[in-house]
């Protein structure tokens, strides 16, 4: 079998055993470059690409080999790229345009729908990026739009700020009227319901309070935990819920955290909560930061170089709205001050946006030297080609906060530690990675280490 047929079929494998997330972001943009008796070469779009396949993936593509071409044959992934050193760039003219809302489409004369008109036309179960993280509350929530209080009654949906609860709820309200046009939805925040219940008890129009809400026929409720210490709105929401759900009315409700865990919201309310389906939503993984991104991007025709793309999604982990709000800042900029997208631009950038955060970003130099502090051994000792344990150890612990907390490729951090290979560094990582999952004296070190690069004002 020629090389490039054992490398199509490999290919074929990783897609039927990777998730289709990972296989796109990974292996849809490689190629296969040429191959000899004993080793398959590999284009990749950029390094970071390089270090994440060679790091998670490279066990199993060489194991598929073996497998498919009944002998061991190295893989070698390269970049391929139009110039050394920097990652190539898109041209001037993709970068530059600025990213602006897209306007919701409809006929001129389609009547408004009060209920709804707080929905953002953004938020659509078709702009929605779907990964390993938000599947099951994406499923859900479609569940309920296509068959409102048949499928799921309340569905309760939580997790942290920034992940896409709220997407999801008006991804609800717009598939339904969309759908079923007859349907009355409404959209509320608990905080706007709060106010409106005040203002109508001030102005002796709870009657008409009550039968704006328990006339709907599909409630959805964001951020149901500021009900939390309101016990007046807490009793209106109880019997609001009570006559919906009596009613065969749909309930969806948002939160930062389980029913369980939103003490001291009343017990009758919580209990109620879990009356139907609670799904939680986690932050995304790489893959998916990544289809964010790209995303965002699609309906306005922008394009940035890959390199940027990862290294955004690399350093934005946790929030949907600041991972989305880094990439608008870097396209505003570089329209602004008419600059091409590069890997430096986006670095200078995200430096300023997280460092709000967590300070400025910390060296490699800092970090050697504080290990080598912590395990008494020299900060020359990192850089020098000595074996022995009481150096090896202490010097894979800086390589893997290296990885842990700095911008620096595998490389760049090899470079760091007496011109190693990134392969080096991977292995320490890993090493070290699995180590501190049973050994807590040694978890326990490496907080106290970032703990003190802290104080000295490093992270």
């Amino acid at each position: 079998m020629e090389g490039e047929e054992v490398w199509q079929a490999v290919l074929s494998g990783l897609e039927k055993t990777v998730n289709k997330q990972s296989f796109d972001t990974w292996f849809k943009p490689v190629q296969f470059l040429r191959a000899s008796e004993d080793l398959i070469e590999i284009g990749v779009p950029n390094r970071f690409c390089l270090d994440w396949i060679t790091e998670h993936y490279q066990a199993l593509i060489t194991e598929m080999i073996r497998g498919i071409a009944n002998r061991a044959l190295e893989i070698r992934f390269l970049v391929v790229e139009d110039s050394p050193g920097e990652p190539s760039s898109a041209p001037a003219s993709t970068g530059a345009k600025p990213l602006v809302p897209s306007r919701p489409g409809g006929d001129a004369d389609e009547q408004p729908h009060p209920e709804t008109d707080t929905l953002n036309p953004k938020y659509t179960f078709e702009n929605f990026v779907v990964g390993e993280n938000n599947h099951f509350a994406q499923a859900a929530s479609l569940a309920v739009a296509e068959a409102p209080a048949k499928a799921y009654n309340p569905l309760f949906i939580y997790g942290k700020v920034g992940l896409g609860k709220t997407h999801l709820l008006q991804a609800i309200g717009h598939f339904i009227k969309k759908n079923e046009s007859a349907i009355k939805v409404k959209y509320i925040s608990s905080e706007k319901f709060t106010n409106e219940m005040i203002n109508s008890i001030r102005d002796d129009k709870m009657e008409e309070f009550r039968m704006a809400y328990r006339t709907v026929d599909v409630l959805l409720v964001d951020d149901i935990q500021f009900l939390i210490d309101k016990e007046r709105t807490q009793e209106e929401f109880f019997h609001t819920f009570n006559d919906l759900y009596e009613s065969r009315h749909q309930v969806v409700i948002s939160s930062d955290r389980p029913p369980k865990e939103m003490i001291p919201l009343e017990e009758r309310l919580r209990s109620r909560f879990e009356w139907g389906l609670i799904v939680d939503i986690q932050p995304p993984d790489l893959e998916t930061r990544v289809a964010i991104l790209r995303k965002k991007m699609e309906p306005e025709g922008i394009n940035i170089p890959e390199e940027v793309t990862f290294y955004i999604a690399n350093k934005i982990k946790f929030n949907i709205r600041e991972l989305e709000g880094a990439l608008t800042k870097i396209i505003a900029y570089s329209s602004l001050m008419k600059k091409d997208i590069t890997l430096n631009l986006a670095r200078e950038i995200l430096k300023e946006i997280l460092s709000q955060e967590r300070g400025e970003e910390i060296s490699v130099e800092a970090i050697q030297k504080m290990v080598a502090k912590t395990f008494n051994i020299r900060y020359e000792d990192m850089k020098i080609k000595k074996r022995n344990r009481e150096i090896v150890f202490p010097r894979q612990v800086a390589m893997y906060l290296c990885r842990e907390i700095t911008d620096y490729s595998l490389p760049e951090i090899g470079k760091e530690f007496g011109k190693r290979d990134h392969t080096t560094v991977i292995h320490a990582y890993n090493k070290i990675q699995e180590r501190i999952k049973v050994d807590a004296e040694l978890y326990n070190k490496i907080k106290e280490i970032m703990g003190g690069l802290k104080k000295e004002g490093s992270v």
